[in-house]
């Protein structure tokens, strides 16, 4: 067994990485043809790290949509477990530093899943988000949603076929044709990725790489700030102007069909102190679902309110 001194699952809070044993630093990537920023983001489905980053990234879609190009890309966080590192050497080792995470980026986390039903790898959920990609990229950024609730507050072992159709069918996906891909082009192009991902030097996740056409880039390497990525946005687009969206929580379930209560705050402006309490209103107004963990909760939009 290899012995690394770092470890993919071990993520850290404080810089807000997954990062990749044996990598060295990324470099520049090149600059796409497009006039607006286009931003290629390295990711995981189990990386705790992007599940808390997922509140900066939904507010930078909303003011800043317009001018970017958000291209997710696999970065492969684990490929088996042929290693020991960072104090983890088995699936039940990341069950409390996921409990650990979940506290600091304030995002429901459930670790027990590596206790109850552990993954064996993250291979099969990044390869059948490549499949998605193929019939609609904006389904597969659904499903990929989809596939990090299951894990993170739902306990499933999204390395399973299961779970990944049941991901793809919420998402809108056609089931039959993803199975397909992933035996086929999906695989490819998770290859594809994994190699960009060496030559750029992507050794942790989220890597986020900000670059317009004149060549001017910027890298936002962990969960950073929401001020972070703003900031990245304007060092390779000055011009960029941020757009005011509607804040009320019909406009925000109507753009997003799940929030968390920091995801809610941050997108509203509703204080942290109160924005559990105003979707538990909601709850109790028959108009949102909510699905507790014992690390926080999740509100969902209810397909049919109560009467």
């Amino acid at each position: 067994m290899e012995t690394t001194t770092q470890n993919p699952l071990l993520c850290d809070p404080e810089s807000g990485v997954c990062e990749m044993p044996g990598a060295t630093a990324a470099a520049p990537a090149t600059a796409p043809a497009a006039q607006h920023i286009k931003i290629i983001y390295y990711t995981d489905p189990i990386c705790s790290s992007c599940w808390g980053i997922e509140p900066q990234l939904r507010k930078l879609k909303l003011e800043y949509g317009h001018a970017i190009d958000l291209d997710y890309r696999m970065g492969g966080l684990l490929p088996d477990w042929s290693y020991n590192s960072g104090g983890i050497s088995k699936p039940s080792d990341v069950a409390h530093h996921w409990d650990e995470v979940s506290a600091f980026y304030d995002m429901p986390i459930d670790g027990d899943v590596w206790l109850e039903d552990p993954l064996a790898s993250s291979y099969p959920p990044s390869i059948a988000f490549k499949a998605a990609q193929l019939q609609d990229r904006t389904k597969a950024i659904l499903f990929l949603r989809e596939l990090r609730e299951l894990v993170f507050l739902h306990k499933k072992n999204i390395a399973k076929w299961e779970q990944i159709a049941k991901a793809a069918t919420t998402a809108g996906l056609d089931v039959a044709q993803l199975q397909s891909d992933v035996a086929g082009q999906g695989k490819m192009l998770f290859e594809q990725d994994l190699a960009l991902g060496r030559q750029l030097g992507v050794r942790g996740f989220p890597t986020l790489y900000f670059v317009d056409a004149s060549g001017v880039r910027e890298v936002v390497y962990g969960s950073k700030p929401y001020a972070a990525l703003e900031a990245a946005v304007m060092k390779v687009h000055p011009l960029a102007t941020k757009r005011a969206y509607a804040k009320t929580w019909e406009a925000l379930f109507a753009t997003y069909a799940s929030l968390t209560a920091k995801e809610f705050s941050d997108l509203s402006g509703t204080p942290r102190a109160d924005s559990e309490q105003v979707l538990d209103q909601l709850v109790a107004n028959g108009v949102l679902d909510k699905r507790t963990t014992k690390n926080g909760a999740l509100w969902k939009r209810r397909q049919t309110p109560a009467r």
